[in-house]
């Protein structure tokens, strides 16, 4: 809005000064900082407010670590409203809001985060770990992903359809009609890959912090042509402002996280963690580094896995390969203290953020 309002007027003598809006670089560290400061000043205030409404707090999984009903009884969660909140106004202030992509990414991350509250909802008023069935969870994350799918090959036309491979350069797979169930894969997959992850105090946060930060590096170079040409990328013009929507998510992130640090304020609930997820999915899918996404969000892939491993194992051979799923939760059954799984789950995420990086440079 910001951009939208004031940038013409720098083309007058008078107010040429704010030719700076022009920079992306400008706008997303403004982004950041916004969001930041919307959550460290908003979060006393919403958490107070989640306390007095939901009494109990969120329902903890009855199957869960005998600790976490002991310990995080009580505490509130829907606190990923605040995120939502602050991604939101801090993208509409900053970004360039005639550009396609940054309209679709917000339409699927509210819509992700509409769902998660509803079924927050269901769980805080039921009291109960259960909420809005599975199934209706799917189908309505898939239609989200769809339209967002249309919309791209609407907007970008043959720039997308094509699954580019990292550290190759000058070669993509034609995915054709596959494109849409590739699109409700990777958006989908990536807010319930979140959502997985979202079991101990700051362990989803810190990894959506460092996926988004690698994005706005991405989406720069990737809507700049001249680096995409110099990197081997593809170009996608126009999604360097998705630099500016994944700064206010890192700024968001970083504000949370102040009261998600262990032992946290509050949780994020689905609405929250879905929401942050298909948000980077789709940041991913117009950046055309969908794969890249799986490697930077690795941990969220691991416990996606582990769940999916200790399932089939159990049906197929009556056996679990661990303690618990998500692997989390194995870790805090070995007897690992709940920080220390943390801080080691954020270390692995710096080191494949960094590699997910290095594949811009080696093609």
């Amino acid at each position: 809005m910001l951009y939208n309002l004031l940038y013409p007027l720098s083309l007058s003598d008078q107010w040429s000064f704010l030719n700076l809006l022009k920079y992306i670089t400008l706008r997303s560290i403004g982004a950041s900082l916004t969001a930041l400061v919307i959550c460290l000043l908003l979060g006393p205030f919403m958490i107070r407010g989640l306390q007095a409404v939901q009494g109990a707090g969120q329902p903890i999984r009855e199957d869960g670590p005998e600790r976490h009903l002991l310990e995080k009884k009580g505490t509130p969660t829907m606190g990923g409203t605040l995120i939502l909140l602050a991604v939101s106004l801090s993208t509409f202030f900053w970004a360039n809001l005639a550009n396609p992509y940054t309209i679709m990414v917000l339409v699927v991350t509210l819509g992700f985060g509409a769902i998660g509250f509803w079924d927050d909802y269901v769980k805080v008023t039921k009291q109960h770990s259960r909420g809005v069935s599975g199934r209706t969870r799917f189908l309505m994350q898939s239609f989200i992903a769809l339209l967002m799918a249309i919309g791209l090959k609407w907007a970008g036309g043959a720039t997308f359809g094509y699954l580019s491979l990292p550290f190759v350069k000058d070669y993509a797979i034609d995915l054709g009609w596959w494109y849409f169930p590739f699109a409700i894969l990777v958006i989908v997959g990536s807010g319930n890959a979140v959502n997985l992850t979202d079991g101990l105090d700051g362990l989803a946060i810190g990894p959506t912090m460092l996926t988004a930060a690698s994005f706005m590096i991405i989406a720069y170079v990737v809507g700049h042509y001249q680096f995409a040409n110099y990197l081997g990328i593809p170009h996608v013009a126009g999604a360097g402002e998705l630099t500016v929507f994944c700064g206010a998510m890192v700024g968001a992130a970083l504000g949370f996280l102040w009261f998600n640090t262990y032992p946290a304020q509050v949780f994020m609930g689905d609405v929250g963690s879905l929401s942050l997820g298909a948000a980077m999915g789709a940041v991913a899918m117009v950046t055309r580094h969908e794969i890249v996404l799986s490697i930077i969000g690795g941990i969220f892939v691991l416990e996606t896995f582990s769940v999916i491993i200790q399932v089939a194992s159990f049906k197929l051979v009556g056996k679990r390969v661990f303690r618990m799923a998500p692997i989390h939760h194995h870790f805090e059954l070995k007897g690992w203290a709940e920080p220390k799984i943390i801080v080691r789950f954020w270390i692995i995420s710096i080191v494949l953020a960094l590699i997910g990086l290095l594949t811009l440079k080696i093609r």
